[in-house]
């Protein structure tokens, strides 16, 4: 290896940069969800696959019909699940400002998108308890399936054991992200990241956070459209 070439992989290196010349953390921010993506796409890829190879399912515009405070026998189906996913998709706009506010090196920016994105995932949160807890009252659960197939016929647990392992694994993700975004918080106001000169880490969190709205894409097509 040539003096210039050490040298230049010591500069990149020793500059907190990968050989690919991005910066380390955010390269392995990178890895760590590509690895996860790969984890999410093996729980889809199975559930597809006894999805389609079983001849009956329940129909999601049965399952999903109910909605808080609504009148006994409303049915609103899929109504409820798509606020959840405007919730989250507003809570990605908003981290995407933030990130901006961070490359502006505006504090107040970035502080005030923070707790808007903040919010969106409790918010989401919230309407996912309240999914598994009025789908819990009507008899769904690991191992217990009420809902008949759309064509009257009996259906299995495969359904609503995938249904509460694969948002429940989502949910988790999103539990991390605000998490995350708390810290990031905290360390804002603190003027952590004023004293480094950059907010940087912020981007790294809008990347995990903007993964988790992705993965919620395919999640909600698979079992609230399909």
């Amino acid at each position: 290896m040539s003096s210039t070439t050490t040298a230049t992989t010591t500069k990149l290196w020793g500059g907190g940069k990968s050989p690919f010349n991005v910066e380390y953390g955010k390269l392995m921010m990178w890895y760590f969800l590509m690895s996860d993506a790969f984890t999410f796409g093996a729980f889809l890829i199975s559930y597809g696959t006894i999805r389609f190879s079983t001849n009956g399912w329940p129909d999601p515009n049965e399952v999903f019909r109910s909605f808080p405070f609504a009148p006994e026998g409303v049915h609103a189906p899929l109504v409820f699940v798509s606020i959840m996913t405007f919730i989250l998709i507003i809570s990605s706009v908003t981290m995407v400002l933030a990130v901006k506010a961070g490359h502006e090196m505006n504090k107040r920016g970035v502080v005030i998108n923070l707790v808007l994105t903040i919010i969106g995932g409790l918010a989401f949160l919230g309407c996912q308890a309240w999914e598994w807890n009025h789908l819990f009252h009507e008899g769904a659960w690991w191992g217990s399936n009420p809902f008949p197939n759309a064509d009257g016929t009996a259906s299995s647990t495969n359904f609503t054991n995938y249904f509460f392992t694969i948002t429940g694994f989502h949910g988790f993700h999103v539990l991390s992200g605000v998490v995350i975004n708390i810290v990031m918080l905290i360390m804002t106001l603190s003027d952590t990241f004023e004293k480094r000169g950059h907010y940087l880490m912020i981007e790294k969190a809008g990347l995990y956070w903007h993964f988790v709205d992705l993965v919620w894409v395919f999640v909600f097509t698979c079992f609230y459209l399909i």
